[in-house]
């Protein structure tokens, strides 16, 4: 325990003294945060940041206009920690105006972009559920990233987005752990024909180049959010499988494994117990690249319209939906998101080159 100890800590000052890797895992735990509390800290706290004002449609970062804030005339019944995890299903009506005026009781508005006074809309306030002084219905609204083309604020579904990538990563990860920690360390273990069967299976998976496998898993189990989590998890198990198989080749004849046998303990907890904690470092340095990896892969699935489906904010998917904007002077619109893909794949990628330096014992 003592010597496990040492070697951990030793590890951890490792990783400390890589810049690079330090400020990649803070910058990682910072994401983490915000996808987590997005709802919270986004300007658009609707559901999916989905609150359209056609009006507004593509505008530039920083952009500012005044709006009426309308509330629903649907009842909202939300819980505020459901509306802080989920979004308001129920959020206010947005209406981006450039003039207004208050005459008994009503609110005469003139739309953002139109100009000719006789195109005036009026809004009665017996009619609304308000209470209150007219600056508190009308209020000056900034854009700090601009909108997209359907007018939604692009910050507050870059910020929501963050779970997307992170959800897909985590769960992705998580399954292609499963399946090649249990297949690499029984046909390790074993050997024959179990060590066979594993290995054809393994060269078969990975004969197929990984997009088109996810597109066809993809495909059976249908578009959708949890179905991407599935297919891209399902298609990152190889390269795992293969780890695990050749550190459990390298260490099932040690003295330790020896022992356990002649102890008496089952296959069963001489792997679980003895063999995999001892080879997990190259596991763990795998884990933050395949994380890369699924960020990725989700991307370009949302970028070919299979991976989550609007209105659901995806990294890729705003992409998709802006790369033409590139020739038409508002190229921000697909750099902003390409920008938050390149910066958390390469964070999660100098993570795992600071684990692999950390983790070598060699150095």
């Amino acid at each position: 325990m003592t010597r496990n100890t040492s070697l951990t800590h030793l590890a951890l000052q490792k990783f400390k003294k890589n810049i690079w890797g330090v400020l990649s895992f803070w910058y990682v735990v910072a994401c983490l945060l915000v996808g987590v509390f997005a709802y919270i800290l986004s300007p658009d706290d609707s559901e999916n940041a989905n609150n359209m004002a056609l009006s507004i449609h593509s505008k530039s970062p920083g952009f500012t206009t005044k709006v009426i804030e309308l509330p629903s005339p649907n009842e909202n019944d939300q819980s505020w920690l459901s509306k802080s995890f989920f979004g308001d299903k129920t959020a206010t009506i947005i209406i981006p105006i450039q003039s207004y005026k208050e005459q008994d009781n009503k609110l005469y508005y003139l739309e953002y972009g139109v100009e000719e006074s006789a195109l005036e809309s009026e809004i009665d306030l017996t009619q609304i559920d308000f209470k209150g002084d007219i600056t508190d219905l009308v209020t000056n609204r900034t854009y700090w990233l601009g909108t997209d083309k359907y007018g939604r604020d692009l910050l507050s579904r870059m910020l929501i987005g963050i779970r997307i990538s992170f959800s897909v990563g985590f769960i992705s990860v998580l399954i292609s752990l499963v399946l090649g920690i249990f297949l690499g360390s029984i046909s390790g273990y074993y050997g024959g024909k179990i060590d066979a069967i594993v290995m054809w299976l393994i060269n078969v998976t990975w004969s197929i180049p990984t997009l088109l496998l996810v597109i066809a898993i993809t495909l059976a189990l249908g578009k959708g959010f949890w179905q991407v989590f599935i297919a891209v998890g399902l298609t990152m198990w190889v390269e795992v499988a293969r780890v695990v198989r050749g550190q459990v080749m390298s260490v099932k004849s040690s003295q330790y494994v020896t022992a356990a046998r002649a102890l008496g303990f089952k296959n069963q907890r001489i792997i679980t117990k003895h063999i995999l904690p001892n080879i997990m470092a190259p596991v763990i340095v795998i884990s933050a690249a395949n994380f890369a990896a699924a960020i990725l892969i989700e991307s370009g699935l949302s970028f070919l319209g299979i991976g989550a489906q609007p209105p659901t904010p995806s990294w890729g998917a705003m992409i998709k939906d802006h790369y033409s904007y590139i020739i038409l002077g508002k190229a921000y619109l697909a750099i902003i998101p390409g920008l938050g893909i390149m910066s958390l794949v390469m964070a999660f990628m100098l993570v795992g080159n600071a684990l692999r330096d950390a983790l070598d014992v060699k150095n």
